[in-house]
C-alpha cells in the first residue's frame, strides 16, 4: 500500500511534505513556548496550547518516520497549519491587546477560540490515522484529541464573567439619570477590578491607556461610533482612576474615594478628538442609504454579498476575515464569500460627494483618519479576504483534481484509495463539496457505483451522499443519471453499509421537489427502500423510512409506497421495540393516510389502534402528534367503528385529555378535535357503548 501511496504522491504534483511538516513543527513550538499568559481568557489560552503541544508530538514523529503521506493527510495538515497560525495570532492579540477591552469582549473572543477548536476537530476528521506510521501512544493521543474537539463547548470563565459584571456596574454609573448613585463611582471597587486583570502599577495603567487608544483607532473604521464611544469611556475611566489611585497626597483619600463620573466623561478622548468634533460638524449629513451598516461611515466602495445586502468593501472584508460566515444585517448564512461591486450605488455616492464637496477617497470623520500608509495597508489587507481562505480553497481544489484523475485512470487499488479520500474530503464543509463537484468528480463516482469491488462501491456511494448535502450538487447528481445506479446499490449492494448510504443519498436528494418526482418515477426505487425497511439494520431501517417519508410528500408517490407493502412493515416496526424507528414509522403512516389506498391499508390493520393509544401515553412529542393524526384521520373516515374502539379502551380518553392540557400546540389542537368527535359519538344513543 505504501508503494501505491508513493506513486500517487509523485504524480500529484504536490510539494514535498517535509517543508509543510517543518512549518507545522515550528509554528507549534512557537505556540507551545508562549509564556506569560494574558490575564484574560487564561483557560482558553492554556487549553489551546495544550492541544497544540499534543499535535506537535504527532508532527515530529511523522517527520522522523520520513514516509509519504496520503493526500487527505496533506490537506489535514494544511488546514491545521492555518488553524494553528490563527491560534498564535489570537493568543498574541490577547497578550498584547487591552485587558479591559478583552473583558468587555469576553463572549466574542471566547467564541473565536471555540471556532478554532471546532475547525481543528474538522481537520482531524479527515486525518486517516490508520495510514500513518506512528506509535500507538501518539495514535491514542490524537484519537483522544479528536473526541475532545468534538465534545468541546464554548468556554467562558465564570470568574471573568463576574469581573466583567462588576466593571459594567461601574460603567453604568455614567448615566446621570441614575438617581440612586447620582453618577458617583467607588474607586476602591475600580482598583480591585483593574488589579484582578493585571493593572497594579502606574506603568500598567499607562500601558492599558495606550492599548485602548490603539484599539479605538482600529475600531474607528469598522466598529461604528458606539463601539469607539465605549472604548473612549474606558480610556477616561482608566485615566481618571490612575490619577486618583496613584496621587501623591493621601490625606483626603477617604473624602475623595467617590468622585462624580461627569468629571471625566468628556476628557481623555483619543487623539485629535477636538478636531474630530469640528470636522464632524462641518461634514454634510450622510444619507442613511449611503452608510455602511457595519461602520456607519460613507460607503465609498460598496459591494454586495450573497444575502443581497450592501456593505463597504473594507468593513465586510474584515468581518469575513475575522471568521464570520453570516450576513451582519440579516444573520443569514453566506453561501459564498465573493464581494460583487455595486456600481449603481457607487455612482450615486460619488455624485453625492461631488455635490457636497466631500473627498471621494478620504474618510468623512477623523474617527476613520490615519496616515496614507496605514490606509493603504488596511485596503491591501481587506481586498476580498483572499489570503488564508483562498489558499485553503486552492489546496482542496488541487487535491480534488488529483483524486478525480485517479478515479478516471487508476487501477482498482488506486480507485479504491481515491474514492476513500474523496469520501473523507466531502465530509467536511460546504466549500469542499462545491469544489469536488466543480472538478468533475460526480460522473466518475456514479460510474463506480457499479464496481464489483465492495469497498470502491461503498466509498463511492458514501462520497455521493456527502456531496449531496450541498444543494447545488443534488441537481448535478440527478443530471448525471445517478438514480438507477443508486437504486441498484440499494437493492443489491455488496455491503449493508453501502445499501444504507444509498438510502441516505435518496433521502438527501428527495429534499428537492423535482427529485421527488424523478425518484418516484423509477420503477424500482420505492420497492428497494421498502426492502431495506424489512432487511436493514436499525440505521438502515431509519434511512429507508426517512427517504420514504420525503418521497410520500409528493402525492402520486403515496400509492406506489402502499403498493410496495410499506404499511404492513411499518405497523410491524411499531411493535418491534428493538427497531428503534417508532417516530419515523408513525410519520410515514400519517402521510400515507392522505391517499385512499393508504387509508384502506391502515384501516385494515387491527393491531394499530391499540398501539396508537399506548403511544399517546408513552411516545415522544412527535410520536404523540402523529398518533393523534392517525387516530383523528381514522375516526373521520370510519367514524363509529374506530370511535367505539377508542371509547372501549379505558386509557384513551384520559390520555387525550392529558395531551389537550399539556401537549405540544399541534397535539393539543388535534386532541381537542378528537375529543369533540368522541363526545358527539357518545351523545348519540345508537353510538353508545
Amino acid at each position: 500500500m505504501n508503494d501505491v501511496v508513493s506513486s500517487m504522491m509523485i504524480s500529484s504534483g504536490l510539494l514535498p511534505t517535509g517543508s509543510l511538516l517543518d512549518s507545522l513543527i515550528q509554528i507549534s513550538n512557537e505556540v507551545g513556548s508562549m509564556e506569560k499568559f494574558p490575564f484574560i481568557h487564561t483557560r482558553n489560552v492554556s487549553s489551546m496550547i495544550r492541544r497544540i503541544k499534543l499535535l506537535s508530538s504527532l508532527f515530529e514523529e511523522i517527520q522522523e518516520t520520513n514516509t509519504p503521506l496520503p493526500p487527505s493527510s496533506i490537506l489535514c495538515f494544511t488546514e491545521l497549519f492555518s488553524v494553528i497560525t490563527r491560534v498564535k495570532v489570537l493568543i498574541q492579540e490577547c497578550k498584547d491587546g487591552s485587558s479591559l477591552w478583552g473583558l468587555i469582549q469576553l463572549e466574542f473572543i471566547s467564541n473565536q477560540f471555540y471556532v478554532l477548536v471546532k475547525e481543528m476537530g474538522r481537520a482531524l476528521d479527515i486525518l486517516p490515522l490508520s495510514w500513518l506510521n506512528i506509535t500507538a501512544d501518539i495514535r491514542e493521543q490524537v484519537e483522544l484529541l479528536q473526541k475532545q474537539t468534538k465534545r468541546a463547548e464554548l468556554l467562558i470563565d465564570p470568574r471573568e464573567l463576574q469581573r466583567r459584571e462588576k466593571l459594567l456596574q461601574v460603567m453604568a454609573n455614567n448615566s446621570l439619570q441614575n438617581k440612586k448613585n447620582k453618577g458617583f463611582i467607588d474607586f476602591g471597587k475600580v482598583e480591585e477590578i483593574l488589579s484582578s486583570i493585571g493593572l497594579k502599577t502606574q506603568s500598567d495603567y499607562d500601558g492599558e491607556i495606550s492599548k485602548l487608544e490603539a484599539e479605538a483607532q482600529n475600531q474607528a473604521g469598522t466598529g461604528g461610533l458606539i463601539v469607539v464611544s465605549n472604548i473612549n469611556n474606558l480610556i477616561s475611566l482608566v485615566s481618571y482612576s490612575k490619577s486618583m489611585i496613584f496621587r501623591k497626597g493621601e490625606n483626603n483619600r477617604d473624602e475623595e474615594d467617590c468622585k462624580p463620573l461627569s468629571i471625566f466623561l468628556s476628557c481623555n478622548k483619543i487623539h485629535d478628538s477636538s478636531s474630530s468634533s469640528q470636522s464632524m460638524s462641518l461634514t454634510p449629513n450622510i444619507p442613511d442609504e449611503f452608510r455602511c451598516p457595519i461602520s456607519l461611515d460613507l460607503m465609498r466602495d460598496p459591494v454586495i454579498v450573497s444575502s443581497g445586502h450592501t456593505y463597504d468593501r473594507n468593513s465586510i472584508a474584515q468581518w469575513i476575515n475575522s471568521g464570520h460566515h453570516t450576513c451582519p444585517k440579516s444573520g443569514q448564512r453566506l453561501i459564498h464569500t465573493a464581494l460583487i461591486p455595486n456600481y449603481a450605488l457607487k455612482s450615486l455616492v460619488h455624485q453625492w460627494c461631488y455635490e457636497n464637496n466631500v473627498p471621494v477617497n478620504e474618510p468623512t470623520t477623523s474617527l476613520s483618519e490615519g496616515n496614507n500608509n496605514s490606509k493603504k495597508n488596511t485596503n491591501d489587507k481587506a481586498i476580498d479576504h483572499i489570503s488564508a481562505s483562498k489558499a485553503a480553497s486552492d489546496a482542496v481544489k488541487m487535491t480534488a483534481e488529483f483524486l478525480v484523475g485517479k478515479l478516471a485512470t487508476g487501477s482498482a487499488d488506486i480507485q479504491r484509495q481515491a474514492a476513500y479520500e474523496l469520501r473523507l474530503l466531502a465530509k467536511t464543509g460546504m466549500d469542499n463539496r462545491r469544489v469536488i463537484a466543480e472538478v468533475g468528480a460526480i460522473p466518475f463516482l456514479v460510474t463506480l457505483l457499479g464496481s464489483q469491488d465492495s469497498r470502491i462501491q461503498e466509498h463511492a456511494v458514501t462520497a455521493l451522499f456527502n456531496l449531496s448535502i450541498y444543494d447545488n450538487n443534488k441537481i448535478l447528481i440527478m443530471s448525471a443519471g445517478a438514480v438507477d445506479n443508486i437504486v441498484q446499490v440499494l437493492e443489491s449492494g455488496k455491503t449493508m453499509e453501502a445499501r444504507e448510504n444509498a438510502a441516505a443519498t435518496i433521502f438527501s436528494l428527495s429534499m428537492v421537489d423535482d427529485c421527488k418526482v424523478q425518484i418516484g418515477a423509477s420503477p424500482r426505487a420505492i420497492q428497494a427502500l421498502v426492502g431495506l425497511l424489512k432487511e436493514g439494520t436499525p440505521i438502515g431501517k431509519r434511512d429507508a423510512a426517512t427517504a420514504l417519508f420525503n418521497l410520500a410528500v409528493y402525492n402520486p408517490n403515496k400509492a406506489s409506497i402502499v403498493k410496495a407493502g410499506a404499511v404492513t412493515l411499518l405497523v410491524e416496526l411499531l411493535m418491534d421495540d428493538k427497531a428503534g424507528i417508532t417516530d419515523d414509522a408513525l410519520a410515514v403512516l400519517a402521510v400515507l393516510l392522505g391517499c385512499s389506498q393508504g387509508l384502506e391499508e391502515i384501516r385494515n390493520s387491527r393491531a394499530l389502534v391499540p398501539l396508537l393509544i399506548d403511544l399517546l401515553r408513552f411516545g415522544s412529542v412527535k410520536g404523540k402528534e402523529n398518533s393523534i393524526t392517525l387516530l383523528l384521520g381514522l375516526c373521520k373516515e370510519e367514524g363509529e367503528l374506530v370511535a367505539r374502539r377508542l371509547l372501549a379502551n379505558p386509557r384513551s380518553v384520559p390520555s387525550l385529555q392529558s395531551l389537550a392540557a399539556d401537549g405540544s400546540l399541534r397535539a393539543r389542537r388535534k386532541a381537542d378535535a378528537l375529543l369533540r368527535l368522541l363526545n358527539r359519538c357518545c351523545s348519540q344513543p345508537h353510538h353508545s357503548v
